[in-house]
């Protein structure tokens, strides 16, 4: 049976994936009192990456911003496996979104707004959040994207 919240992404045409394995030596998310940490999500999507490469190079911006809502879902998956039901996040905290980016890209804010309003769409004002939106020059596996969260759950 699934709450409000995963009642939510089924109205938005969304499925909340599995829990995307670690790619090194650490866990998805991990809970310290009433926060849930997720360890950065790359965009993966059935166990891959649909697009590889740098923001403003070989991927647009438009699909990087819908790759950055991927790994938002890919979290929220991370926190309801800690949590084990997403009614329980009273709000989201932060979020750090990291872009790969070719060195003349300085959109990284609204490719972030992807992971953002995806977040606000299911949360509502749960969701709203502060946030950093940071430029690199490379990620794991060539991801373009990378997306951690950090949620406070209601206690009981």
């Amino acid at each position: 049976m699934s709450g409000a919240v995963e009642g939510r992404l089924t109205e938005l045409g969304l499925t909340l994936p599995a829990v995307v394995p670690p790619l090194a030596a650490y866990q998805p998310a991990v809970q310290s009192g009433p926060y849930v940490y997720t360890s950065g999500q790359l965009p993966m999507v059935e166990g891959k990456l649909p697009v590889t490469g740098k923001v403003g190079a070989e991927v647009t911006p438009e699909e990087a911003r819908e790759l950055a809502a991927t790994c938002a879902l890919n979290a929220l998956a991370a926190v309801k496996s800690i949590a084990g039901d997403l009614d329980r996040i009273a709000r989201v905290v932060k979020v750090v979104g990291f872009v790969a980016s070719a060195s003349d890209f300085t959109g990284q804010p609204a490719v972030v707004n992807g992971a953002s309003e995806l977040l606000g769409a299911v949360l509502g004002d749960r969701g709203v959040h502060a946030r950093s939106a940071v430029g690199v020059a490379v990620l794991p596996l060539d991801a373009p994207v990378e997306v951690e969260i950090q949620v406070e759950l209601v206690q009981g």
